[in-house]
């Protein structure tokens, strides 16, 4: 499942280090100042701008663009991609990649993608930020088996267990699903709240690495990382593919553009649905397309569980309350916001 952490193979910046509850809301201000540049960026994501900040629906002729990271959630677009279902369905879309959570965030808040892979979390706060935000379908975690976030550690720390990691600091970045995932985890070990500790490493590479070197005691990671460290011998303490179902991702729009594109969406569920099928049916056909399009390492290419994906439903309030209710707790949001399963949408409490 995906994380919406910035993801760069290549990335040389060192992490900043702070402890537990870190409290940043850094996207906002890039997604306000997005805002006023809505209307020039506009047309990037196959829409008109209006008088009133909304947008006209999009035409046959007009492209949508399908934001993401490169990750494993987006599969079935990329399958629908390869097997013309987009054009069968009479919807010119295609499926951008971005390179950091920051850049994606940024082009769904000012409208240069129309929808994007994302996770309650960011939408969250970008609706808490005054991007009306709509979460039209769950793209993995319907079920704990679908996706994994896990916290895992390396031989040398001598940690074999989560409580061994009360009061030690832990590599995440904060207001993630990972963070999210890694608290609930701790608490189902029986770790006290306040002995939770959090090491801010933003970059997933070198969180990964400092785990991996021991300058860590653990990290927090997705699981194609929890996949190479169990090739390469670390050690997973827990993850999240049983027991309650705490994580999920989230195909995500702009309340505006959903509002005026709701056949195109419609179209693009049903497009999501018959790739879904394809993948479920015969998973190993498409190995070789994710493996080329998540970037997945060499170690765990021929090896790496291809989930099952879900239908398009909207996430339902028993996934998405509690993660409102935890944002709200560590200060991400500064108000209380509803959810309302029926919509997808986003109210003040």
């Amino acid at each position: 499942m995906a994380t919406m952490e910035a993801y760069t193979a290549n990335n040389t910046l060192k992490p900043e280090a702070s402890m537990k509850k870190t409290r940043l809301l850094k996207a906002f201000s890039l997604a306000a100042m997005a805002l006023a540049c809505c209307v020039a960026l506009a047309a990037c994501g196959g829409q008109a701008a209006t008088s009133n900040g909304g947008s006209t629906p999009a035409s046959a002729n007009q492209q949508v663009i399908i934001g993401t990271m490169a990750t494993e959630d987006i599969l079935p677009m990329w399958v629908a991609e390869q097997e013309g279902l987009f054009t069968e369905a009479g919807v010119n879309a295609t499926v951008q990649v971005f390179q950091s959570a920051q850049e994606l965030s940024t082009a769904l808040a000012s409208g240069a993608v129309n929808m994007a892979m994302t996770d309650a979390q960011v939408s969250a706060t970008l609706q808490a930020g005054g991007v009306n935000m709509v979460m039209e379908w769950v793209t993995l975690g319907s079920t704990a088996s679908q996706g994994r976030f896990g916290i895992m550690t390396s031989p040398a720390s001598g940690i074999t267990s989560l409580e061994q990691l009360a009061g030690v600091p832990i590599g995440v970045g904060s207001n993630t699903v990972p963070e999210y995932v890694m608290d609930k985890l701790m608490e189902r070990a029986g770790v006290a709240t306040d002995q939770v500790v959090s090491e801010e490493i933003k970059k997933l590479p070198v969180r990964y690495e400092m785990m991996t070197s021991n300058q860590v005691a653990a990290a927090a990671l997705p699981a194609s990382m929890l996949a190479l460290g169990e090739a390469t011998g670390m050690v997973l303490l827990a993850d999240d593919t049983t027991g309650e179902n705490i994580s999920q991702s989230v195909m995500a729009a702009r309340a505006d553009w959903a509002q005026s594109n709701a056949e195109t969406i419609k179209k693009l569920k049903d497009v999501w649905n018959a790739a879904v099928k394809e993948i479920n049916e015969d998973p190993e056909k498409y190995r070789a397309l994710l493996v080329e399009k998540a970037s997945l390492p060499e170690a765990v290419a021929q090896t790496y569980p291809i989930s099952t994906y879900p239908e398009a439903e909207y996430p339902t309030n028993a996934m998405i309350d509690p993660v409102l209710d935890w944002m709200l707790e560590k200060g991400y949001l500064t108000s209380a916001l509803t959810y309302d399963q029926t919509t997808g949408a986003f109210q003040k409490a």
